[in-house]
């Protein structure tokens, strides 16, 4: 459990002639987190203008990326060898960007040209499909003065309908399998009523193409048409695939190249500068300020003023006291290599704030602890420990390798408790009947495998001699356990609090707001406990219960008389809340047994399918109920058992202690995946 790392605020002023070199020093040491100037804040300074270059290099990005976009590339997801700086430089200033968007952008206006010309072309075959029912060639259709011609399709039958027009000839064709399409030539001065008439069946017009001739001859033709610009859009599909091919690495490392150049460029956006001079502010971390200073120095060979203006501590005063773009120190969090895999499931909540503990450890603790407790089964470990290896060694995104670390981790936590604590594998324990149930029925393995008796060290590893705990039998161990582990992950979530608001706020202040509920939740376990024995087990209230009720009434009264001052009644209102925040951990013990459960319904339906069929098709079926059963209940344990474990960290636990709203620390720096930097270029 640690605190993000000190940081140092760091003020540099320079020449705006420098400007340029500063920003180039900024990003060669990689540890300056930039401070974002707001405008007004200082006489006779404002935001400044991007760098030379910069608006050039904006619009080459932008087509760059129009050109990525047109030939489906993805630079993020490209596994091109990555081109040296310095080459990619010489292309972007030699003018190939101008080259490739002109050789992919000719390429795709041809395709889009294509695309749309074969949807015209099938829209006109698709009318000529319904001409071609009605006898007339397509000359007919037009070049009348004084006839109206209404060609179209109805939604429904117009055939007792349209014969009744006046001065009107009519042509239909159609069926109760076929839309209906028609053809009515009528008076000019009549067109008014029959378009009222053709509405009232749904009519739809059908554009009539120029041309002579039958429609079925025309449709054959625009048919070979529509052929042959398919032929050249597959040419055009092939030609793009091969550019694609051919420019990938050019264009993933010019978007790079590019991306960095606008990030650069955008610097003085983002601090203060006057008519001569610019000044940057910005957090490094204090273990480092020495080293950056020199380091800065001599990059800017006296050109800039190098200033550490306070090392921030984690006391809230000081940062309330602060101007309001100096109030947020960023985190930057000091974790090892297991715990930072943890850091995710931290950050869906918030990012730590600057002066409190990072609860990345305890997330790393209790997180497959609980998954693994609840879980429970030797079998059901071994494919959440390789696929969670797997996701950490081979995921792309944060959310996955998270999930991957959640299971390996998890894993591990299912196999110590499945074999070590409950003694089963696949829902059936190890060893035969309980010794503390006897006489039980029982499907375990040593009845299945035919094993007399294991060796006495096996008996002697696992409890009630080698059978394990019964996740259906010892309801009420398992649920006191389940509390105990609750009460210990609660008592830790209020010291991680006490100690936040200690060096936040000093001594007093932590214990009116944290350490109050500490002896509250020290109180309420020992008072509840003693009614406990009192309530279930008849036990007289006497002698040592007695003296638990006293001494816990005594720690609780003690705990409200600190609390009042900071938490009023609240002290007093919050305390079945915190009872019930004790009772919701009873859902590990709980989600164990709906498993078990499920597992010994599966075993004795394939089980008894296997030993009284005697033939084939009970074998087979009695083994698909057992892998298809088990199969669902590990996709189910990964569920809940995630679920639940994530809603103990964040429901129950964190809001103990856990603000939250820091602000990541960024460091101004260059990440290079399709670039690369060669020696002959430092």
């Amino acid at each position: 459990m640690s605190l993000p790392e000190l940081m140092s605020r760091v003020v540099i002023v320079g020449s705006r002639a420098q400007l340029e070199k500063a920003v180039e020093a900024l990003y060669e040491i990689e540890t300056l987190h930039l401070i974002d100037y707001t405008n007004g804040s200082d006489d006779g300074f404002s935001i400044g203008r991007p760098l030379k270059g910069s608006q050039e290099a904006s619009e080459r990005l932008l087509r760059i990326r129009a050109a990525e976009k047109e030939l489906g590339i993805k630079t993020d997801k490209s596994e091109v060898e990555p081109v040296p700086v310095k080459d990619i430089r010489a292309q972007i200033s030699a003018g190939k960007v101008d080259e490739v968007e002109k050789e992919v952008f000719a390429a795709a206006d041809e395709r889009n040209k294509l695309v749309q010309r074969i949807s015209d072309l099938e829209a006109v075959h698709k009318n000529l499909g319904f001409l071609s029912r009605l006898p007339l060639d397509l000359e007919l259709y037009s070049g009348y003065d004084s006839i109206k011609v209404f060609v179209g399709t109805f939604k429904t039958d117009p055939s007792e309908a349209l014969p009744k027009l006046e001065n009107a000839e009519v042509f239909i064709a159609g069926g109760k399998k076929e839309v209906p399409v028609a053809a009515v030539f009528i008076k000019a001065s009549d067109s008014d009523k029959a378009s009222s008439m053709l509405s009232d069946h749904g009519y739809v017009d059908i554009p009539v193409p120029e041309g002579s001739g039958s429609p079925k001859a025309m449709a054959e033709t625009v048919e070979k048409e529509i052929a042959g610009a398919r032929a050249r859009l597959e040419e055009i599909g092939t030609k793009m695939a091969e550019l694609s091919e051919r420019h990938e690495a050019f264009l993933a490392a010019s978007d790079e190249e590019l991306s960095i150049q606008v990030e650069k460029g955008g610097i003085p956006l983002r601090i203060a500068t006057s008519d001569y001079s610019f000044v940057i502010d910005g957090w490094i971390p204090a273990a480092q300020v020495e080293s950056v200073k020199a380091d800065l120095e001599a990059k800017l060979e006296g050109t800039a003023y190098v200033e550490f203006q306070e090392s921030r501590g984690r006391n809230q005063h000081d940062s309330d006291k602060a101007e309001p773009r100096f109030k947020t120190a960023p985190s930057k969090m000091k974790n090892g290599n297991m715990v930072s895999k943890f850091e995710y499931p931290t950050k869906l909540v918030s990012t730590p704030r600057y002066n409190e503990l990072d609860p990345s450890i305890l997330m790393a603790v209790f997180l497959p602890f609980f998954f693994g407790f609840m879980v429970g089964d030797a079998a059901y470990a071994l494919p959440f420990i390789i696929l969670g290896l797997y996701g950490i060694k081979n995921a792309k995104s944060k959310e996955f390798r998270a999930i991957g670390t959640v299971l390996f981790f998890g894993g591990i936590w299912t196999f110590i408790f499945g074999f070590f604590f409950f003694g089963e594998m696949l829902g059936m324990h190890f060893v035969g009947n309980n010794p503390l149930a006897p006489g039980e029925m029982s499907v375990n393995w040593q009845y299945l495998l035919n094993i007399d008796s294991y060796p006495e060290w096996f008996m002697s590893i696992i409890p009630n001699h080698g059978h394990g705990i019964g996740k259906l039998h010892d309801v009420t161990f398992l649920l006191k356990v389940s509390v105990y582990m609750g009460v210990v992950h609660l008592m830790v979530a209020y010291i991680i609090g006490f100690y936040n608001s200690l060096i936040q706020h000093g001594f007093r202040s932590a214990l009116h707001h944290k350490g109050g509920w500490i002896f509250v939740l020290v109180g309420l376990v020992m008072v509840c406990y003693a009614l406990t024995e009192l309530l279930f087990y008849s036990k007289p209230m006497e002698g040592t219960l007695l003296m638990i009720v006293a001494v816990g009434a005594a720690i609780l009264l003690a705990g409200v008389v600190l609390a009042w001052p900071a938490e009023k009644a609240q002290v007093i209102l919050e305390m079945p809340g915190i009872v019930g925040n004790i009772l919701s951990y009873t859902r590990l013990a709980a989600i164990g047994m709906s498993k078990a459960g499920m597992a010994l319904a599966f075993n004795y339906m394939s089980i008894i399918m296997i030993g009284s069929g005697g033939d084939i098709v009970s074998y087979i079926a009695g083994f698909l109920i057992f892998l298809i059963g088990h199969l669902m209940i590990w996709v189910l344990a990964i569920l809940s058992a995630g679920l639940h474990s994530l809603r103990l960290q964040f429901v129950e636990a964190m809001n103990k202690f856990f603000v939250g709203g820091g602000k990541d620390y960024e460091p101004l720096m260059v990440k290079r995946k399709n670039t690369k930097v060669v020696e002959t270029e430092v």
